[in-house]
């Protein structure tokens, strides 16, 4: 995903996303495994790394697609051996697992020892990509769930948690709004990119002008490490 334009409804979001994944790339070497990795929007920021994109077989069903993937898989089981990766992205992903404990324990057995799991997951969102869309989470509940998946959090940083938080919702809204039976009209596509325009710069205005608010923000991005686990 190359940077968005204005007339983007999500280009505040995509933006700060893109930031955070571009300053975790930075510190990733050797392999890295996208799970989940839709249409791989982030696989250029891994040219330095061996990227792998891999997403789940009925993908499309839930709305993200999997163009990006070079392998698919079950859902369950990832094709990988045990402790055979040095990182793992999973952005946006997690939101749409009904069990993250068995997830991430996935994750937890194809990472090295102090290998890295780079994720991102929505705190302040609509539903989205329904039915498959199951939970929200605090940098509290994300840290607590690492924990209890043998992660141990050493970055986790917040976007969006400012004044711009409100133009992003406000587009979030007539994005839904003007869709019909899930799908854009030409009217409502029009509307929404001369409408975005100056709402995003209003956002850019609002973030820089007013105080920012850590508690109240859009997505969460950590890095997190892989150790251990408790048995």
């Amino acid at each position: 995903m190359k940077m968005t334009s204005l007339s983007d409804p999500f280009f505040l979001t995509h933006r700060a996303l893109r930031v955070e994944v571009a300053r975790m790339a930075k510190q990733a070497a050797g392999t890295v495994v996208d799970v989940g990795c839709g249409m791989a929007p982030y696989r250029e920021l891994f040219s330095h790394t061996k990227y792998i994109g891999i997403e789940t077989r009925d993908a499309s069903r839930a709305g993200s697609g999997k163009a990006g993937a070079d392998v698919l898989y079950d859902g369950v089981h990832l094709p990988l051996a045990n402790e055979s990766v040095d990182n793992v992205l999973c952005n946006q992903v997690l939101e749409h697992i009904f069990e993250p404990v068995a997830f991430l324990s996935e994750l937890h057995r194809v990472i090295r020892p102090g290998g890295r799991l780079m994720l991102t997951v929505p705190f302040a969102w609509d539903e989205h990509e329904q039915p498959y869309d199951y939970a929200r989470y605090s940098s509290f509940g994300l840290r607590h769930l690492a924990q209890t998946c043998g992660f141990e959090v050493v970055d986790a940083r917040r976007t969006l948690a400012d004044a711009s938080i409100f133009a992003q919702l406000w587009l979030g809204y007539w994005f839904k709004v003007t869709r019909s039976k899930g799908r854009p009209s030409p009217i409502g596509k029009l509307f929404l990119a001369v409408l975005s325009i100056p709402v995003n710069i209003l956002g850019i205005m609002l973030a820089r002008a007013l105080p920012s608010n850590p508690d109240f923000y859009l997505d969460n991005a950590a890095t997190l490490i892989r150790i251990q686990r408790d048995t």
